[in-house]
């Protein structure tokens, strides 16, 4: 049997590589498990059904079995250092029914890692389900289900504010990795999906890699979110739908250039819900300050996924907000899909954003588009009605006078032998992406020009500083994060 190791920034031969097993694993389901591996024997305590108020023990190392629920009224807390292992041969996804409490609280030196069970080098896309928080806020649907659990799970308050600070637990200092998979046909999880989650939960300093669907999504609910990592995912970056309303700063996507899902997948994707009505509230989250590296990285090149589309598809009468970002190297960039209206009505608002589209080799440069009304009316709302810019380029050796692929990411402070190819990183060889990366390595007009003053930014978020997209002179994934997660032995 052969494994995918799916690797970022590599030249597209090298994008793909095999690995042939090693030792068969031998599992035996009781309540401790013994996993045989090539050199060494690993003890899981596994955790199976139901789980009532506990605590877990950092010393052990617990494999998911199946899906696992936290019922409501319990709580469960995960110590810092803890690792969880989902089961691939089971499915294995952790569901926090709504009502009951995850306490997921690591340390920027000891984070809790949520993983796949599969041996160093044969980790995949979907090898378990994630992690599924759901609560009792607000949200447009009436008692809708989650995706892609059996037996079905409702979550969230049919349109009433009543519990919008409903408090679903804490998620700070986690990785979640090669997690989210089609459990039913359809029906997927994600690496961490959200279901009506209310404000009254932390979530901060998390990191979704390799994802089997989207990294992030959020199904209603008003939690509040910041310093996001989501890394090499299938699908979407940052999925919102349902009336999610939540406030979201300082957060960075980066993408496998060679990786996508066949349905199109998108840094931000954003629905009021699946027929686009007025359903209230409306998805209407408010995103600042996040950085999105699309699979663009050398205008020279074709070799990356045709399955890439855009790096904002705001869709279906949504009302998503986005401010002081930097946002890369998608084939389009900006898609008011039939929600123009919605943008120069001031209901949704795009502002201080810096939009660079280089296009590729052969195919033509397409920043901005309208599924049902003029390309020219959604470039007009993004470079004339709010103060965002725009560069565009399609001749990355072009000369420092033209406004060009490399001549834009010059200005833009972005460097694409730093940030965007990752193969051509410094001191890195074989196009393997760097275990801790230095992200604080933007300048020029990336560190400069943020505002805080419309009236969307003037709760909850951090308003000091005056750079654009995640990142200023501090790279806050430091210590915590892992970008080269298939190398790491746990």
């Amino acid at each position: 049997m052969k494994f995918k190791l799916f690797t970022i920034g590599m030249l597209a031969a090298a994008a793909l590589f095999t690995f042939s097993s090693c030792k068969k694993k031998t599992e035996y389901v009781d309540r401790i498990v013994y996993v045989e591996k090539p050199d060494t024997s690993v003890k899981y305590t596994q955790l199976t059904g139901s789980l009532a108020t506990q605590s877990l023990d950092a010393s052990k190392k617990y494999l998911i079995v199946g899906t696992v629920f936290v019922e409501s009224g319990a709580t469960v807390t995960i110590p810092a250092g803890t690792k969880l292992f989902g089961q691939k041969s089971t499915k294995g996804t952790l569901v926090v029914k709504p009502g009951g409490k995850l306490i997921a609280d690591g340390t920027a030196s000891n984070p809790i890692i949520f993983t796949s069970n599969q041996d160093k080098g044969a980790r995949e896309q979907g090898d378990w389900g994630g992690v599924l928080l759901l609560g009792k806020a607000n949200c447009n649907q009436n008692s809708p289900a989650i995706e892609g659990i059996t037996p079905a799970v409702n979550y969230g308050t049919f349109q009433s504010s009543a519990n919008d600070n409903d408090n679903s637990g804490i998620i700070r200092y986690v990785r979640i990795e090669y997690a989210g998979i089609a459990l039913t046909p359809n029906n997927e999880t994600n690496g961490l999906t959200f279901g009506a989650v209310g404000n009254g939960t932390t979530i901060d300093y998390v990191q979704v890699s390799y994802g089997g669907d989207d990294s992030y999504e959020w199904f209603g609910g008003t939690v509040n979110c910041s310093h996001l990592v989501a890394f090499a995912g299938w699908d979407d970056q940052f999925d919102t739908d349902f009336g999610f309303s939540g406030k979201i700063q300082y957060a960075v996507g980066i993408v496998d250039p060679f990786n996508a899902d066949q349905s199109g997948s998108n840094g931000f994707e954003c629905d009021n819900d699946a027929s686009g009505d007025a359903a209230t509230p409306k998805t209407a989250a408010v995103f600042s300050n996040v950085t999105l590296l699309g699979p663009i990285y050398d205008s020279a090149k074709t070799t990356f996924s045709g399955n890439y589309l855009h790096a904002m598809h705001l869709r279906r009468n949504c009302e998503q907000s986005i401010f002081n970002s930097v946002i890369v190297g998608y084939p389009i960039g900006l898609n008011l899909d039939g929600t123009l209206a919605n943008y120069v009505s001031g209901a949704g608002v795009l502002d201080n954003n810096i939009l660079v589209c280089p296009g590729a080799k052969g195919k033509a440069i397409r920043p901005f588009f309208n599924g049902s009304a003029s390309d020219a009316g959604v470039a007009t709302y993004w470079k004339t009605t709010k103060n965002n810019q725009v560069f565009t380029g399609n001749n990355p050796q072009a000369t420092a006078g033209s406004l060009t692929y490399s001549k834009a990411l010059a200005d833009a402070g972005i460097e694409p032998t730093l940030i965007m190819g990752f193969n051509t990183v410094a001191g890195v060889s074989g196009g393997t992406y760097p275990q801790n990366p230095n992200l604080a390595l933007f300048t020029g007009i990336t560190q400069s020009g943020a505002t805080y003053t419309d009236a969307k930014l003037t709760s909850w978020f951090t308003t000091t500083g005056s750079f654009r997209g995640a990142f200023g002179s501090n790279d806050w994934t430091d210590v915590w994060s892992n970008f080269n997660t298939q190398n790491t032995s746990y």
